[in-house]
């Protein structure tokens, strides 16, 4: 049975081996992304306080007048006094030159069933912004950073959303599942001796013994940490796979429809600084607020607030305004969702490590160095194992031929 198990993990591993290297070789660099942007780029989050905030509002004027054009979606308001704000801004796409508005009309006078271009999508940017001087630190897009890049060959081996590379990775994060079960079978003792031995390293022997057992010691402690990771990396790649999450949690796969503003053609809309008012009277003991401005005239200002209590970084509350007269019109609380929803949520904070703070991700880093290491050993097991094979068809021709000589 293990000879098996044993062809069906080399052959799984030889298939999917070089992208779960990447995949790992990129999760442990990522597992620290937050940390190492913040201390590298300490000017862009943090601040010197002053006697006192500016208003929410003055802030977005401030944006709005630094980069004309810009329409801000949003805003991420921190309740540690020394952190900068964030005004998400969208910027409309760059006019088309004379050729290009030529090249249009050309491709306008085409037949009908000509393939359509879709729609040029608006570049989205950060502002960070001093909350008490005004001073606009940086206009920032998280996609022309190098840890954009390093998050592009983790989820589709830089190929972008819905290409190849998001499929080749999700179907070798299945496979890996099944690379580890076996691997388990496969590791499984049958004395209580040799239980001893697969449990530690052991250091002073050749150089073939200790890379055995990094692969097999280390792969036994860290299995149920990849496959964790693994198992929840594929909500990102299959559909079906977040579709199942509700099926068997019985849960709607839609979330409730946020309620409407009332539309007045006359009325004013609803500023950002009453809106964080209003915010701050029913969520307290936050970590941050963000306001969402509506994109039509009938949506609500949409407010969420992390507790500093709260489960993980995705529980979220939320809140809905009307847009003119910012009357209440709901509230989600996290613990309010449906199970389907919570249970969906914790997936990236349990994927990335950050579920319990430090110390889960240092053992997310950790587990993820290790999986770099296992196609390498494994493949080098695999290699000596050939190699001794042959060795071993080769030696009793030799021996028959030198007694045919003698």
């Amino acid at each position: 049975m293990k000879v098996f198990f044993r062809r069906i993990h080399l052959y799984l591993s030889l298939a999917a081996g070089l992208v779960i290297l990447l995949c790992c070789l990129t999760g442990a660099i990522l597992v620290f992304e937050k940390d190492l942007q913040m201390a590298m780029n300490k000017k862009r989050y943090y601040v010197e306080t002053g006697a006192g905030k500016l208003s929410v509002d003055s802030l977005v004027k401030k944006v709005t007048q630094s980069f004309p054009g810009a329409k801000v979606n949003g805003i991420k308001l921190y309740s540690e006094r020394d952190r900068s704000a964030e005004i998400s801004v969208a910027f409309p796409p760059k006019k088309e030159g004379k050729k290009q508005q030529q090249k249009g009309a050309a491709q306008e006078s085409k037949p009908i069933n000509a393939n359509p271009q879709p729609p040029q999508r608006q570049p989205g940017f950060t502002i960070f912004i001093n909350p008490y001087t005004g001073k606009v630190l940086e206009k920032y897009s998280y996609r022309e950073t190098g840890f954009y890049q390093v998050f592009a060959m983790h989820r589709w081996l830089l190929g972008g959303e819905g290409s190849v590379g998001k499929y080749i990775v999700g179907v070798s994060t299945f496979i890996f599942l099944f690379i580890l079960i076996t691997g388990i079978v496969l590791w499984w003792p049958k004395t209580k001796r040799i239980l001893q031995k697969r449990l530690k390293v052991k250091w002073n022997a050749n150089w073939k013994r200790v890379n055995h057992d990094l692969h097999m010691v280390f792969g036994f402690y860290s299995a149920i940490f990849l496959f964790i990771f693994a198992f929840t990396g594929l909500a990102w790649s299959f559909e079906w796979f977040n579709k199942g999450i509700y099926a068997v949690t019985s849960s709607p796969i839609k979330a409730p429809a946020p309620p409407k503003s009332v539309y007045h053609a006359s009325s004013k809309h609803i500023s950002f600084d009453t809106a964080l008012t209003i915010a701050k009277t029913i969520y307290t003991g936050v970590e941050f607020y963000t306001i969402s401005m509506p994109k039509d005239s009938t949506e609500a200002v949409n407010i969420t607030a992390l507790g500093k209590d709260a489960a993980h970084e995705s529980a979220t509350d939320a809140i809905y305004l009307d847009q003119y007269s910012g009357a209440l019109l709901g509230k989600l609380a996290y613990k309010d969702r449906s199970l389907g929803a919570r249970v969906r949520s914790t997936f990236k904070p349990v994927h990335t490590g950050s579920i319990w703070g430090l110390p889960s991700k240092i053992v997310a880093f950790i587990v993820c160095l290790a999986g770099v290491s296992f196609p390498i050993t494994g493949t080098i097991m695999w290699w000596n194992r050939t190699r001794k094979k042959k060795k071993n068809r080769i030696m009793p021709v030799a021996q028959e031929v030198e007694e045919l000589a003698g």
